[in-house]
């Protein structure tokens, strides 16, 4: 799967990291629900950790399509309704 980081890159997943970031997602959408600032802001922080740490990046010019777009890191809670809700970035 390819996801992208808004406002920095491309990342390739193995599904076996792919599966630890949903279950990271799911745990955001929960701390959004919840209104808790504090839990988003460490889980988002995270998720992004994750990705970037055992995703495999892009270069610049390989162009492929996203399978998922993660909102930026500097994403605020507010923001972030918009986009971990119900299933959250990736459908179970």
């Amino acid at each position: 799967m390819i996801v992208r980081i808004a406002t920095e890159g491309q990342y390739r997943l193995a599904d076996d990291v792919l599966e630890r970031v949903n279950a990271l997602d799911n745990a955001v959408v929960a701390a959004v629900e919840a209104q808790d600032e504090g839990r988003f802001a460490e889980l988002f922080g995270q998720l992004i950790a994750l990705i970037r740490a055992e995703g495999t990046p892009l270069s610049e010019d390989e162009l492929q399509g996203s399978d998922v777009i993660v909102p930026p890191p500097d994403t605020s809670l507010e923001e972030a309704g918009s986009d971990f809700s119900g299933d959250g970035l990736i459908p179970d």
